[in-house]
């Protein structure tokens, strides 16, 4: 860190903005789960097949597609919100809220292989409860674009950008613990359905800090700077194109590259992911257990690792910390395999997620930091959705087959051997990505971005 270094951490600690970013972060991250991993636990629970837990697990891919929608958020206003919040502000409101409605629908519906009547018509249960957690999941990435336009845009200075990004890191990360560890004692107590009522509640969070949030000036500028007419030939152009082109005009040849290693950086922890909360529920472990060790060892080693990887990025540089990730990402899956053909067992328990919590909370930082500095002015909210979705599509897409994996290898097996295996098999799929890694590290020149277009 420079002479100064800290004051300049210190001041930046004192924008309000820094706060916002912590509860929009918080935001971001209480839906991904309820429709992800804890999703998993709920359907295992009422006796779900690993195979469908899989499948269901796609309704994610929204999350992935989210680059397709946008262009139409950089470039057009929320319906009714947009002209009294602004455009970042606004369909953050307008996402918050039909997430929050969505949850509640789903705490209604509940897993089952039963039926349900909708307005006369009779449905599957199971069809109603997944188109749910799909419009969660399309609400919630829709929040996603907005809340990294908005930290992107927001920030006067790289040493900001980083701060913001450490914020929204752990708010991120905090919400995944409520809603992979906190809602595990809720259920126990209270039941499923209203846990998820309560995590529809705590939506409330992110609609609090859009009051106190104050749109970007160049979101301001964006939304009165005339531009071609969006649903003109040359306004889609420029919506849908001028990003991607700008993008390759700012990398040259290494944007491919970079998208590689982007897609591949978090592969390992996406295919483990389905299949983590059942395993603790075949392995035996109390609902109880898993969540307090989550919410106490869990949440320090998060912000170990998030903090870690933080003063690795100023220290070391971005692309080094990056590196550092994606060793460690991989790396932590082994835990689980030795948890696995351990058995049930606290202190193993504890020690994996000590582990995991860390590496995640470092390589979390590590990507994000990366890919923050990649985008360019004028098209934040979709550059950085076009990297976020590269990072999780493969992941997204291969994932859904984890439940199918796991019982191919059940066969002949024990079930918890057969889990072993698969994470054995999710570690070593970290390779490419750090092979890549290398290469941008060893290869790659500083490149400057184009300035921004006006």
């Amino acid at each position: 860190m420079t002479k100064g270094g800290w004051r300049t951490v210190l001041r930046n600690l004192r924008e309000p903005k820094v706060f916002v970013m912590l509860l929009l972060g918080f935001s971001s991250g209480i839906p991904i789960y309820l429709v992800g991993n804890t999703l998993g636990y709920w359907m295992r629970d009422n006796k779900i097949e690993l195979s469908t837990i899989g499948f269901l697990s796609w309704v994610g891919i929204a999350y992935s597609l989210k680059f397709l929608w946008a262009p139409l958020v950089d470039k057009i206003d929320a319906p009714v919100l947009g002209k009294w919040l602004g455009r970042r502000r606004g369909w953050m409101l307008v996402a918050q809220i039909v997430v929050a409605a969505a949850l509640v629908g789903m705490a209604l519906v509940q897993p089952g292989i039963g039926g349900i009547t909708i307005a006369g018509v009779a449905l599957s249960q199971l069809l109603v409860f997944g188109g749910l957690a799909l419009v969660v999941a399309f609400a919630s990435a829709t929040q996603d674009i907005v809340i990294d336009a908005w930290r992107i845009e927001s920030a006067d200075t790289p040493d900001q950008q980083g701060m913001l990004t450490s914020s929204a890191t752990l708010g991120y990360r905090a919400a995944l613990l409520v809603t992979d560890s906190l809602i595990l004692i809720f259920a126990a107590h209270v039941g499923w359905s209203v846990s998820y009522e309560i995590m529809a509640l705590l939506m409330m969070v992110g609609a609090a800090a859009v009051f106190m949030a104050r749109e970007p000036e160049a979101s301001v500028r964006a939304a009165t700077t005339p531009h071609p007419a969006l649903f003109t030939a040359r306004g889609m152009m420029d919506a849908v194109f001028g990003p991607f082109v700008a993008f390759f005009r700012d990398h040259g040849w290494w944007a491919l590259l970079m998208l590689a290693a982007i897609s591949l950086y978090r592969l390992p922890d996406f295919l483990l992911g389905p299949m983590a909360n059942p395993f603790y529920s075949d392995l035996g472990m109390d609902k109880e257990v898993v969540g307090a060790v989550r919410g106490s060892i869990g949440l320090v080693a998060t912000i170990v690792g998030i903090a870690v990887a933080g003063l690795s990025s100023i220290r070391f540089g971005t692309l080094p910390t990056l590196l550092a990730g994606a060793v460690l990402g991989p790396g932590s899956n082994l835990a689980f395999s030795y948890l696995a053909l351990h058995g049930a067992d606290s202190g193993v328990f504890a020690a994996a997620m000590a582990i995991d919590n860390f590496c995640n909370g470092f390589v979390g930082v590590a990507l994000i930091a990366y890919m923050s500095q990649l985008t360019h002015a004028g098209y934040t909210a979709t550059q950085y959705a076009l990297l976020s979705s590269f990072y999780a599509l493969p992941g997204k897409f291969l994932k859904g087959l984890s439940g199918v994996a796991v019982e191919y290898l059940e066969q002949g097996r024990t079930l918890l051997e057969g889990y072993a295996l698969f994470f054995l098999g999710t570690a070593l799929m970290g390779i490419p990505a750090l092979l890549l890694c290398l290469w941008l590290a060893w290869k790659m020149p500083v490149r400057k971005a184009s300035p921004a277009v006006t």
